[in-house]
């Protein structure tokens, strides 16, 4: 359920990458580019906003703040960047190009993303690219 309040926000606007603290007006799904362009794929139109970081390859979706705190994804390299951590965001403008950049741009009807639709679409990919441990169930 999403809260009744997110603070509204913008990227940044100038020229350059601005680093930003996660848990105020978003948190940040860290993915690997590696299961994160399958869930991207998946998703579709259904993304919200996403950041790539094409030196480090990852892709950060925006979700509510606390929206994923108790998730358990049972996949160690998907992180949830929450209170107390920053996240390295482009202008608005770069959506092109090697670096950090919008892979799907921020709009004003592509912002967050629906937290139980990237959990979700993560629970798939991961289970498709790993396989169902046994004892282990879907990301909860």
């Amino acid at each position: 359920m999403m809260p009744s309040r997110v603070e509204p926000w913008t990227p940044p606007q100038g020229p350059d990458v601005t680093l930003l603290p996660a848990g105020r007006w978003w948190d940040a799904v860290r993915v690997p580019s590696s299961l994160g362009s399958r869930v991207l794929a998946r998703l579709g139109e259904n993304s919200g906003a996403v950041i790539e970081d094409g030196f480090g390859a990852i892709l950060y979706w925006l979700v509510w703040p606390g929206a994923a705190d108790e998730w358990v994804l049972l996949q160690p390299s998907v992180s949830i960047c929450g209170a107390t951590t920053y996240v390295a965001v482009p202008p608005v403008t770069y959506t092109e190009g090697p670096g950090l950049r919008w892979a799907t741009p921020l709009s004003p009807t592509r912002y967050l993303t629906d937290p139980e639709l990237l959990r979700a679409a993560l629970a798939t990919e991961i289970d498709a690219v790993m396989g169902r441990r046994a004892g282990q169930g879907r990301a909860q």
